[in-house]
């Protein structure tokens, strides 16, 4: 997905229902929004001693990025993360504002769910975005894949609500995107070297010649 625009909120209601969202440049300064108080963690699999590095940019409202992770993602973790070759980072990235709520609810579960959860959101992205411009129908889309991976209408609530959260996580994609010039997803940053969208075979070449140096 080619898109140079990134979410901009500075509050967010979801549960309690939906604020208006701007659609800023890009290349936004995150610096001029109050910093944050809430620490975002990265999401990480694999070993973090592996001998390649890669981060992944993506949008869970692109269809290129469920794409991605059916064709691509699932062998390569397989193939290099699972066995120690990888370490592999995922990176958010929100183009509107049914992304970073579809991140909201994966993150919801935590670390050890939030992978798990990602899988469904792109396995169903087509049923749950289905609603279209229907920001209601949309929410409770998102709140029944949660409530699959063992959330709760508590957890979901609470999660879904958290606006200081919300601004931390724009705040630090903004501010990590910029860093590794990021303008179309799915994107990847190979051992600092940055790649766009690419089957399977392309990506097993790179790191075979990688680990083969």
């Amino acid at each position: 997905m080619n898109r140079r625009t990134f979410l901009s909120t500075t509050a967010l209601a979801v549960t309690g229902f939906v604020t208006s969202f701007a659609m800023p440049s890009f290349a936004q300064d995150a610096d001029a929004a109050e910093p944050a108080t809430v620490v975002v963690p990265d999401l990480t699999m694999g070993d973090d001693n592996a001998p390649i590095e890669i981060i992944e940019y993506a949008s869970y409202t692109c269809p290129h990025c469920a794409s991605f992770h059916d064709a691509v993602f699932k062998a390569l973790k397989a193939d290099y993360i699972d066995t120690g070759k990888v370490k592999f980072t995922y990176r958010e990235i929100y183009f509107d504002k049914f992304g970073l709520w579809a991140s909201m609810v994966a993150r919801c579960g935590g670390s050890m769910r939030y992978f798990g959860i990602q899988t469904l959101l792109y396995e169903q992205q087509s049923e749950w975005i289905a609603g279209g411009k229907d920001a209601m129908q949309i929410v409770e889309n998102l709140r029944k894949i949660g409530k699959t991976a063992g959330l709760s209408d508590t957890d979901l609530d609470a999660c879904m609500n958290n606006g200081e959260m919300a601004q931390a996580m724009y705040e630090k994609a903004t501010k990590e995107a910029e860093a590794d010039d990021i303008s179309s997803t799915p994107s990847l940053v190979i051992d600092g070297v940055k790649h766009s969208n690419m089957s399977y075979a392309d990506l097993k070449k790179i790191l075979d010649e990688k680990l083969a140096e």
